[in-house]
């Protein structure tokens, strides 16, 4: 399949603002002079610098060798000059085939509208539509069509400038883009890609639709007449060029999503042309009597066909990522960065044949070390993209061994969603170039069925969460290994034993933080809500995942109602253990307390509870155990008289104690520190069961 190669009708240099040729002068001359410098431009880096005759297909180090020359200079044939490139941005060109005559160019035509504009800002037509009526008026008067095109992108970039008839005529490309420069007012600071409120909240949406639509009802027509796409390509790369933030940001975006588009079509050739192989070799091998020579020079002259669509629309690719992509993709602004980095990777998924090679690897390589978060985002969403196809390994092995270092230490990225999509793509480099990790994998979840295999699991977590010190709060850790590791995180029998067992040599964090881990994964279990600052995504659960959810409360409440009272007497002098251990109560089916004959784990609980009230004066710990009460004192419950009087029993034993301490502090002739510490804890005791 052909690779893609350096155009014969558009130009590449590295500022295509300079040209300043008038735009109704015929640059056929002009074109054949920047074709033989179209090797000339500018390197990103110093040490990328290299003579590309001395390149080799595998490197990853210069900017030269892509594809692009080599194959046009030996099996391309000259294109004919009777469809040049005009290198200004507004050339008027006649279509192939055809002589416009002098008298048309001198046409006088009426300054373009916004209607093109507006439609697409407030996207309420069909853009297929749209884009047919534009096609429509560009066929009746293409002058006229050409400007209003223009003058959208110009628009789009926030410029309240347009192109004129008369500019369109005698300024050349520099000097439009001059004009327009000095009309842009940059202290607005916002432009249509960038402004707030809800008349812009669509309209890189519908803009980037536009692009690819236009192009879409263009295959066949328009897109191989040499000059409006020619010409749009000229004014995008201009553009793109400028200093000015808003062209430059917006003529990108317009350009990749150009490219993105002419890939596609690209592709399209490419299977066309398959196709049409096929067809004929089947035809030639046909006997003499049955062979159809006008079949046979039909399907010759559709292939010469798409041969020349293919240069055209190769041509207009190269156009665009010599004189775009090689100088934007290393802007000084990260969206624009950003934006490069996300098309190319689509190109790569999209037209593999020709674009999945090192030398465009390269940038993706290059970019994984961007300063800015969402630039190496994009990348590794890139990168996950062509891993996640098991066919293009083999194109993917020199990048992995030059860059894999880097991806290594991108889980270690300061920006945590940088990180986890560098854990994911990882993952799948592991799944691709070591299969036998996923048998491995596979055995080892089996083997972690076992209750010592389990507890070392949980070892091996504590060490992970309390070493790495990134917070506090084991509910993310929870929520972040839910989906790979939520059958182990639901072992709750291993827990309990880790936390009862005295031969464990845990640590008092290790303690406190598996008390959260089990906390934490029985709420994640029961009510399946995310915690605060996560969200899922998800509008509701299926009746299977909710019976998951039910089954999941019966298993977590049969195993904790003996074991909870356990818990809470070992470690009843912790203010930090028990307040987590409470919250459990939230989580239980309560009615298996009665249904199941439980009610002596019930009494067992309640003295526990009580203990656990009078022994600390912590508010975490109060209001907890005050909830569990108010959990369990509930009449439907055939315990509630049980519950009722526990409560009631607490209650009298805190007022007494209170009224005593209170007479006894009256009665004291001077006032003692620790009686009047110990009325005050009693105090709030008795106020937690008030709320």
């Amino acid at each position: 399949m052909p690779t893609l190669r350096s155009s014969s009708r558009l130009h590449s240099s590295s500022s295509p603002s300079s040209v300043s040729s008038p735009l109704h002068r015929t640059v056929g001359s002009t074109l054949r002079a920047l074709s033989t410098s179209s090797s000339s431009i500018n390197l990103p880096c110093d040490d990328r610098d290299s003579d590309p005759s001395e390149g080799d297909s595998h490197s990853l180090s210069t900017d030269e060798g892509s594809d692009f020359e080599e194959s046009l200079r030996h099996n391309v044939r000259k294109r004919s000059a009777k469809r040049p490139l005009r290198t200004p941005p507004v050339a008027k060109h006649p279509k192939k085939g055809s002589q416009m005559v002098e008298g048309k160019i001198q046409k006088k035509s009426e300054p373009p509208t916004s209607d093109l504009f507006d439609s697409v800002k407030t996207a309420k037509s069909d853009m297929q539509s749209l884009v047919d009526e534009w096609l429509e008026s560009y066929k009746q008067d293409e002058e006229a069509g050409f400007l209003e095109l223009i003058n959208f992108f110009i628009r789009s970039c926030g410029c309240k400038g347009t192109v004129t008839p008369e500019m369109f005529k005698k300024m050349s490309n520099s000097e439009i883009i001059r004009h327009l420069t000095e009309q842009f007012n940059e202290d607005s600071g916002d432009y249509p890609l960038t402004a707030q409120g809800p008349s812009w909240k669509k309209f890189q949406g519908s803009f980037c639709e536009f692009v690819r639509t236009l192009v879409y009802q263009c295959q066949y027509s328009l897109l191989y007449d040499g000059f409006p796409m020619d010409n749009l390509i000229s004014l995008l790369t201009g553009l793109s060029d400028s200093q000015v933030r808003a062209f430059r940001h917006t003529s990108t975006l317009a350009a990749m999503k150009l490219m993105t588009s002419l890939v596609r079509v690209a592709l399209q050739l490419s299977l066309h042309k398959d196709n049409n192989q096929r067809q004929y070799e089947a035809e030639r091998n046909k006997g003499p009597g049955q062979r159809a020579p006008e079949r046979l020079e039909s399907l010759l002259e559709k292939r010469k066909e798409l041969q020349e669509h293919q240069e055209e629309i190769e041509g207009m690719m190269n156009a665009i990522f010599r004189g775009v992509f090689v100088h934007r993709y290393r802007d000084i602004l990260p969206e624009i960065r950003a934006i490069c980095m996300e098309e190319i990777g689509c190109w790569m998924q999209s037209y593999s044949t020709s674009f999945l090679t090192d030398s465009y690897l390269k940038y993706i390589g290059w970019t994984l070390h961007d300063k800015h978060r969402e630039v190496r985002l994009k990348c590794l969403k890139a990168l996950k993209g062509l891993y996640s196809n098991q066919e293009l390994t083999s194109r993917l092995e020199l990048f992995t061994s030059r860059f894999k270092d880097r991806m290594v230490s991108m889980v270690m990225d300061r920006e945590y969603d940088v990180a986890v999509e560098a854990v994911r793509l990882l993952t799948l480099i592991l799944k691709l170039f070591y299969p036998e990790c996923g048998t491995k994998a596979g055995v080892g979840r089996e083997r972690r069925r076992s209750p010592s295999a389990q507890r070392t699991f949980f070892h091996l977590l504590l060490s992970f969460f309390v070493e790495s010190e990134l917070h506090d709060h084991a509910a993310y850790l929870v929520d972040s290994l839910w989906d790979c590791a939520g059958t182990q995180l639901k072992d709750w029998e291993s827990m309990t034993s880790l936390l009862l067992q005295k031969d464990q040599n845990l640590g008092n964090v290790q303690e406190n933080t598996l008390i959260e881990i089990l906390v934490s994964s029985a709420r994640q279990a029961v009510e399946g809500h995310p915690p605060v600052g996560r969200v899922t995504g998800r509008k509701g659960l299926t009746a299977k995942e909710r019976k998951l959810q039910a089954d999941d409360k019966v298993k977590l409440t049969e195993h904790l109602i003996p074991l909870l009272p356990q818990l809470l007497a070992k470690f009843s002098a912790d203010a930090e253990k028990v307040a987590p251990l409470l919250q459990l109560l939230n989580y239980f089916d309560l009615s298996i307390y009665c249904t199941r004959r439980l009610e002596k784990h019930l009494e067992l609980l309640l003295q526990q509870l009580q203990e656990v009230v009078v022994k600390h004066a912590e508010p975490a710990v109060l209001e907890a155990g005050a909830h569990a009460l108010y959990l369990l004192c509930k009449p439907e419950f055939t315990f509630f008289s049980r519950v009722d009087f526990a409560r009631s029993q607490l209650v009298d034993l805190l007022t007494d104690r209170f009224q005593q301490e209170l007479d006894e502090l009256l009665q004291s002739s001077f006032l003692d520190e620790d009686e009047v510490y110990s009325l005050a804890a009693t105090l709030k005791r008795l106020s937690a069961f008030y709320k």
